[in-house]
């Protein structure tokens, strides 16, 4: 049996590859394992321009947003030495791209598992062309990421813009700006753009309030911190029309309640999402038809049983630890199906973070919202907790945000938790055992401990305790 994983140096890809290494052999159920990827350096979009990147820039206006913001403290903040920040962020990016690669270089020590630096491309139904070498593998495994989504608006083609990647590499940048997208990246991003001095900036938001995946009050508290906190406009339930490149920089047409508007700045900003990274792969050339619902929970393509897509490719759901889980169950199934048994679903709960407010006030989602348990067949009760209201938020100078838990009011348990706060990210995975395990809030341990930042999560659990009871 022969497997081929094009994108191998991804998280997707790579969690294949370490599932199915160790079965090449006599002894095991593979007989060859090619790997090939033609990136450059080559680490996967997490390692290179996401997640380790954005967390090394987001530390430096973290920082600077705290000195700034802490009455407390006298004289100006420091400025953010972009360029100091470019070669640190980019040192670290180098270090954790050449740890990838290596670990992808180990498995090509055994006998059987061979890796291609070079691109590849389907010519027929899981036939491969890779350099001048053609594969009929047994197995294909299709991780090649995203690649940014550029909007279809009239102009877009004609004007100049920076994507996230590129403010991520940004040595210098402008006094203002405009940002179209305020998803993931864009909450992320924009306190970034801020600390780093870019004063006057305008974000477009198509809906009421940012943060779909989460209950009203969470987007209306983001929006209030970025206004106040940060100075940023958001003009919400705004559409653009069209864009152009002006001597000064850019104009962007809005639709905004019923009528056009214009603003103006020295550049775009686009963070409008991503899109899987498809165009190379020839696709047309074989029966696969990436179109929604094109990829099975068994992470088998649809029109195809012994092709797997996994990652950002497969559109289900961009996240790196959902990514890394997709590859380990391809993996899996498909040892299942060389020997005969049923393939397994991918199932996760939902666990979301967003490092907004500069990563000071992250967003975080695990489990269940009240509409999304109650449209399960919940019947629930709920608590909230704003940090304002909590002595330690307050005397540690981190007022902002809420938190929420949601509980099945028969059973006692725990279904989901949200929370817009100070080390949000940290406590979900608390909140990820708890609703994984499903524990009863009634058996969580009511007690004192320390660090004393959790108190929160303590009064969630006391509060919807006595709610079940």
């Amino acid at each position: 049996m022969h497997v081929l994983i094009i994108g191998a140096y991804g998280s997707a890809g790579s969690a294949v590859a370490e599932t199915l290494a160790p079965q090449v052999g006599p002894d095991g159920a593979l007989d060859q394992l090619t790997l090939v990827d033609d990136g450059e350096p080559g680490g996967g979009l997490c390692i290179l321009q996401g997640c380790m990147p954005s967390k090394a820039v987001l530390s430096a206006a973290g920082h600077r947003y705290q000195v700034r913001a802490d009455e407390r403290l006298r004289g100006e903040p420091a400025t953010i030495d972009l360029e100091s920040v470019v070669d640190i962020k980019d040192d670290q990016v180098l270090g954790f791209a050449e740890h990838r690669r290596a670990a992808i270089q180990d498995l090509t020590e055994q006998e059987g598992v061979t890796f291609i630096h070079d691109t590849a491309q389907f010519v027929d139904d899981r036939v491969v062309e890779v350099g001048d070498e053609r594969f009929n593998p047994d197995y294909v495994v299709v991780a090649t990421g995203s690649a940014p989504n550029i909007p279809n608006l009239d102009g877009m083609d004609s004007v100049s813009y920076m994507g996230s990647a590129d403010v991520l590499d940004a040595t210098s940048l402008p006094e203002s700006g405009i940002v179209m997208g305020f998803g993931y990246v864009g909450i992320e991003l924009v306190p970034y753009l801020v600390e780093a001095g870019v004063s006057d900036l305008t974000v477009i938001e198509h809906d009421e309030r940012p943060i779909d995946e989460a209950d009203p009050e969470f987007g209306d508290e983001l929006l209030s911190l970025y206004r106040e906190e940060f100075g940023v406009t958001v003009l919400t339930e705004t559409h653009e029309r069209r864009i152009e490149q002006t001597a000064d920089g850019v104009r962007l047409t809005v639709d905004r309640d019923g009528a056009e508007e214009t603003v103006e700045a020295e550049e775009l900003f686009l963070f409008t999402g991503r899109q899987p990274n498809l165009d190379r792969l020839q696709l047309a050339h074989t029966t696969l038809s990436p179109e929604e619902g094109w990829v099975r929970p068994t992470m088998q393509a649809a029109d195809d049983d012994r092709v797997y897509v996994v990652g950002d490719v497969n559109s289900r759901e961009p996240i790196l630890h959902v990514a890394k889980e997709q590859g380990y169950t391809a993996g899996e199934n498909i040892l299942r199906a060389i020997d005969g048994e049923a393939q397994v679903a991918y199932e996760n709960i939902h666990h979301h973070v967003i490092f907004s407010g500069a990563s000071v006030y992250p967003f975080a989602r695990v489990g269940h919202t009240k509409a999304s348990a109650m449209e399960a067949g919940h019947t629930v009760v709920e608590a909230t907790r704003w940090a304002a209201d909590d002595g330690v938020f307050n005397v540690k100078d981190i007022p902002w945000g809420l938190a929420r838990l949601t509980v099945d009011a028969d059973t006692g348990v725990v279904l989901g938790y949200q929370g817009l706060h100070a080390d949000a990210d940290t406590m979900a995975k608390t909140m990820q055992v708890i609703i994984e395990l499903g524990l009863d809030v009634r058996t969580v341990p009511d007690r004192s401990y320390h660090p004393t930042l959790p108190e929160i999560l303590d009064g969630l659990f006391r509060e919807t305790a006595a709610l079940v009871e």
